[in-house]
């Protein structure tokens, strides 16, 4: 240990010391759930009296020594095990027997990214990465329904799913909103969704939104002989009218695969997440993230990175969240991290930006775990018969100012065709209306899909020539 490691270990009281261990010796033993803070402290503290004061408050401690300790409950102590002062990193082993054994997401977070982030002590703390252990994973829910079941049912394989969010995001009647569903699935699109916002107003009755998106649906299909998905919201101001959105759509007469339901997991919590999971478990699962730029956003110094919020989603059983569109859209975002989160959640081993995660359920090591990596990044179906073995995808929904010219630019980036995009604005803006701004999108998947420019295959495409024209400058 350097002189300087020296000397702030040396600048711990009593109780501070207790939260601090710099030669832990097997962080990836098992026992502990992982993470890497970014951290600046306030006031008087040096980084790593900072450091120990987090790792209490973040596990079983508080601002002062307390005398109901007891030998047992000092073994439950999260851990600074490591400090990079020149990047003002510190990494912090915690106990995972601390959290609730229900395989509840939000005990974990109230934990790691709870108290802390508001205490005074610090100026900057940002959760940048986590991982967790295989016999962590065997705890929790993880997805069940996949993309791969959606790609199933819609008989859509080696391309993105095609999708759009129905815009205006307010103020079309129920109808008007069926209309638009149906026109973007005749001009071959699959999938359409609920903006976030959407539920039960005035002028578009929820129960005849769902009545009215399953006759548009049903002469979709019919007219164009192929499957369709809609997602529908429903979060909900409490658990039995969720519920009872849920039993809604389940009761219309929607084929099983026809329907996903989509939780604003942010503002209506980790337990509506995890109860549609638990519920519904053969129903994708649809993860929207509003509201997550108050704590993802890179100029923000408090809060945790997409990364860990994706990481956490797929871990409580979503099978989709919308994780960017990587600087190619209007949101924030880069490939560093928008990408990283992507490949996250949906590969069975991937780099993140500190922890390389392997979601493998049994030792990494075996020939099986082995098999399993190798099958998944030859992009091959995994855990269809074998699921003990570890914990499915979860699939990026990508959203967010994009158009059929971006199609070929997001997927360079994203380097591959394993997900959902969504396109509000860069389809129903088309020239030619909705069903001309699907059929774009198809026509510029199907160039990417043959190797052709776009350009070149325009030329025998009208409706795409249109999109070129229109979105190219915007």
């Amino acid at each position: 240990m350097s002189l300087i490691y020296e000397d702030l270990v040396k600048s711990l009281d009593s109780k501070q010391q207790a939260y601090v261990d710099l030669e832990l010796p097997d962080p990836t033993n098992g026992e502990y759930l992982l993470g890497v803070f970014h951290l600046i402290p306030g006031g008087d503290l040096n980084v790593l009296q900072a450091a120990a004061e987090i790792a209490a408050e973040s596990s079983t401690g508080t601002n002062i020594k307390v005398n109901t300790e007891t030998a047992f409950s000092r073994t439950m102590n999260a851990l600074v095990y490591q400090l990079d002062l020149e990047r003002e990193l510190v990494w912090i082993a915690y106990p995972w027997r601390l959290f609730d054994r229900g395989g509840n997401v939000q005990n974990i977070l109230t934990y790691i990214v709870g108290n802390i982030l508001g205490m005074k002590e610090i100026q900057a703390l940002k959760l940048m990465d986590v991982w967790f252990p295989p016999s962590m994973l065997e705890q929790y829910d993880g997805p069940s329904y996949t993309v791969d079941d959606m790609r199933k049912y819609l008989d859509v394989y080696d391309r993105p799913i095609l999708g759009t969010i129905v815009k205006p995001k307010m103020g079309l009647t129920s109808a008007e909103y069926a209309e638009v569903c149906y026109d973007f699935w005749v001009g071959g699109g699959d999938f359409v969704k609920n903006d976030e916002p959407q539920a039960n107003q005035d002028f578009c009755p929820y129960e005849k939104m769902v009545a009215h998106v399953k006759e548009a649906m049903d002469k979709a299909v019919k007219e164009t002989g192929k499957k369709k998905v809609h997602s529908f919201n429903v979060s909900a101001a409490d658990f039995d009218t969720m519920i009872e959105r849920c039993e809604m759509i389940t009761n219309a007469g929607f084929e099983p695969g026809s329907y996903a339901f989509l939780i604003d997991g942010i503002t209506a919590g980790w337990m509506a997440v995890q109860t549609i999971r638990r519920r519904y478990p053969d129903v994708f699962l649809h993860f929207h993230r509003a509201a997550h730029g108050a704590f993802t956003r890179p100029e923000n110094p408090i809060g945790f990175s997409v990364l860990v919020l994706s990481k956490f989603a797929r871990l409580a059983g979503a099978s989709g969240i919308h994780t960017g569109t990587a600087g190619v859209g209007k949101m924030k975002g880069t490939p560093a991290e928008d990408v990283v989160a992507a490949h996250g959640i949906q590969y069975l081993k991937s780099p993140g930006h500190f922890f390389e995660q392997t979601w493998s359920k049994i030792m990494d090591t075996d020939k099986d775990a082995i098999n399993l990596v190798n099958e998944d990044l030859a992009h091959h179906v995994i855990l269809e018969d074998d699921s003990w073995r570890a914990m499915k995808k979860c699939c990026p929904i990508v959203s967010g100012g994009l158009n059929p010219v971006k199609l070929k630019p997001f997927i360079d980036v994203m380097e591959n065709v394993d997900f959902i995009t969504t396109m509000g604005s860069g389809v129903h803006s088309h020239p030619g209306g909705t069903q001309s701004g699907a059929k774009a999108l198809v026509q510029a998947c199907d160039a990417y899909l043959q190797g052709v420019d776009i350009a070149k295959y325009a030329k025998d495409h009208k409706e795409l020539a249109e999109a070129i024209e229109f979105y190219l400058n915007r």
